[in-house]
Parts: C-alpha cells; structure tokens; sequence
C-alpha cells in the first residue's frame, strides 16, 4: 500500500504512459522531454527568485489548495441538492495544511539560508530555552520570525548591508524565506513530549517550570503557532578563541619551571600579595563582628563597621559609609507601613504620611540583620 500523499504503483504507471505520450507528440525521447521540462521549471524559479525545489513545492502547495477548493465546492453542491447545510454533510479526511518543506540531509547548506539564519539570530524572537537530546537548545515561534522577515530591518540589511538576504515582498515571499532554514537544517520544527511518558515513576519534584523537552517532527510545516528549534550555532569563532586561550593558559602553567627569573619572582609577588588581601579581609570581617558584638552591650543597638560588606552592591559601595548603627526591627516597620487614606464620608480631603525619623548621626547607616524574603515575579 502507499503512503499518505504518494501515488499508488497503478497510478505512477498511468503517468509514466501519459509522460511517454507527451513526449512521443513532440516528436522527442521522454529523457529530452524531462530535460526539456526541467530547463523551464529552473527558468521559472529563477524568474521567481527561488530556488527550484522552492518553486516546485509552491506549485505543490496551490495545487493542492486548488484541490482541496474543487472537494469543498463538489460537497457545498451536494448539500444543496441533498437539502443539507455543508456543516451537515460528512467531512472527508482532513488532509495536513501542505506547509511542508522537503528536507534533503544530503544538501549542503545554503548561503541564502546562512544569511537568513544570522540575521533571525541576530533579532528579539523570544527565544525560549528547551531541551532536545539532553542537550540545551533556543526555540522559538514561527509567527515571530515571519514578523521578523516582514520588518524594515530586514529590507534594510537585503538592501544594504548583505546581498545574498532573499528579498521579501508580501507573506508569501517571507514564508518561503523561512522555509531556507529547514532546507539546509538549520532550524526544524520541534513540539513538547513528556520525557516521564510510559513510566511507572512519579514525576520529579525538581523539574525546572516552563523548561520543554521536544523532539523533532518528521513533517516540517510553517504554521504561525508551530515551535522550531535552532540546530544553527553562527560563528564559532569565539568558542575558537575561548579554547586557545584556555590551552595556552595550561601550557604557561606546565612550562612555568622554563619562565624567566623575572616573571617567576612577579608571579610570586602576586601570588603573596592577594594572599595578604585575603588575610585582611577575613580579618576584618572577625574584627567588624567583635566589635559589633561589644557595641551591643555597650551603646545599644550596635555598630557596624562597613554595614554594607556583605550585601549585594558593588565592589567600592561596599565599602561605604565606614560605620553604621543596626537598625531595630520597630523602626524597620514603621517606615513601612502605608500611607493612610482618608476615609469617602469626610468633607475637607486630608492626607496622612508616615515620615521616615532623621538619623541620630550624620552619614550613618543603619544595618537590620533580619531575614529579607524578596518576591520576584517569573
């Protein structure tokens, strides 16, 4: 039996007769008769600005939108002379929106296609992190990478910046540009499986939220909503000049013994001058806790030298103001309560606010060794 979307034996040999018959009327062999046909489809796609079997799965795809138009008017006008309305009548089989793009491994990749693919990696397409054969991959939306194609960045950059960008006119023209990239496997279609699916095992608690694992899909379609996977990485010269460098890295370190005196006695210098900062911190940060464990007997409610040592800010804002007083769990509180409404009822509007109590001491700040939970939305 053949496979959905192929002709049967019979109806490949019917062809093939008519094909010979063809060519038999314009007095040629059918192997000049397909080469004759081939020459023109190649003239019209380059007419088109595609590539062949671009123009040849354009043909495919308006000639099965034709068909599926003849069906649905054939039932239309059956329903009206059964008396039925067409919602009534019996669908056929559905066939698969015929967005589908012949993928051929053997193919080098395209040119075209390269440029298409570094000018989508290029722009915002809300890319999603997914997992795919365990290893970590970018997916994203077809509709965003239409939207893309469609921009005037895009015309822009086919205009001026690279001539092998296709030029891009209508939707059509920019569905077509797409379908470069899983012609040359640069990106393909990927939906959401269940990697647990057929296991007896409860799902693990840990599994990170909103983190899909995909796999590729044999039909390659363009619809809006469908997810593709980029399986194109751009130029590796970074992750090139990343590795030399950790390799020359290793090989200075191995060779040390060969260094010159200088260097070896300045990379000894270093080496005891960071452990020097290094003692200095850890001492001063014991030093800052004895005193602040002092301070709180002594002149409650303690004193911190560098409050801010150990929060999150940077290096030098770290190290400012030298000391600070730690804040009571009271005070905290009442800087944050709310300003107060007034109530609907009264007649004369009136505003209350809580103001924050100046500091006992200028330039001091005020450190609250309390827990902090931060809420961060995802």
């Amino acid at each position: 039996m053949a496979a959905p979307g192929q002709p049967s034996p019979q109806q490949l040999a019917a062809m093939q007769q008519q094909f010979a018959a063809e060519a038999a009327r314009r007095g040629m062999t059918p192997e000049e008769f397909a080469k004759q046909q081939r020459e023109q489809l190649n003239a019209e796609a380059a007419k088109q600005g595609m590539t062949t079997e671009q123009y040849v799965t354009q043909m495919r795809m308006r000639a099965m939108a034709a068909q599926k138009q003849h069906i649905e008017a054939q039932r239309q006008a059956q329903a009206q002379q059964s008396g039925q309305s067409p919602a009534q009548q019996p669908q056929p089989q559905q066939q698969q929106q015929m967005h589908q793009v012949p993928v051929n491994p053997s193919n080098p990749p395209d040119p075209k296609a390269i440029a298409v693919a570094q000018f989508l990696r290029s722009q915002n397409l809300k890319s999603r992190t997914c997992i795919m054969d365990g290893q970590r991959k970018d997916m994203f939306k077809v509709k965003r990478a239409i939207r893309a194609l469609e921009s005037p960045a895009y015309a822009k950059a086919a205009s001026k910046k690279n001539s092998l960008l296709p030029p891009v006119t209508d939707r059509a023209s920019a569905e077509n540009v797409f379908k470069l990239l899983p012609l040359s496997l640069l990106a393909l279609r990927v939906n959401k499986v269940d990697p647990h699916a057929g296991h007896n095992h409860a799902k693990p608690k840990n599994r990170v939220k909103g983190l899909w694992t995909v796999k590729i899909e044999q039909h390659q379609e363009t619809d809006p909503m469908m997810h593709y996977v980029w399986l194109y990485e751009g130029p590796q010269w970074k992750q090139k000049a990343m590795a030399a460098a950790v390799v020359a890295g290793i090989f200075a370190v191995v060779l040390f013994p060969l260094w010159p005196m200088f260097m070896r006695q300045g990379v000894w210098y270093l080496s005891v001058g960071m452990m020097g900062l290094l003692g200095l911190f850890f001492a001063m940060s014991i030093f800052r806790l004895i005193l602040f464990c002092i301070t709180v007997f002594a002149v409650p409610p303690g004193l911190w030298l560098f409050p801010n040592l150990f929060e999150d800010v940077g290096f030098f804002d770290s190290f400012k103001p030298l000391w600070g007083w730690q804040e009571s769990k009271k005070k905290k509180k009442s800087k944050k309560e709310p300003i107060q409404d007034t109530p609907a009822n009264d007649s004369t509007p009136t505003a209350t606010s809580t103001a924050t109590p100046a500091p006992e001491t200028s330039g001091a700040v005020k450190r609250d060794l309390a827990p902090k939970v931060e809420e961060a939305d995802e």
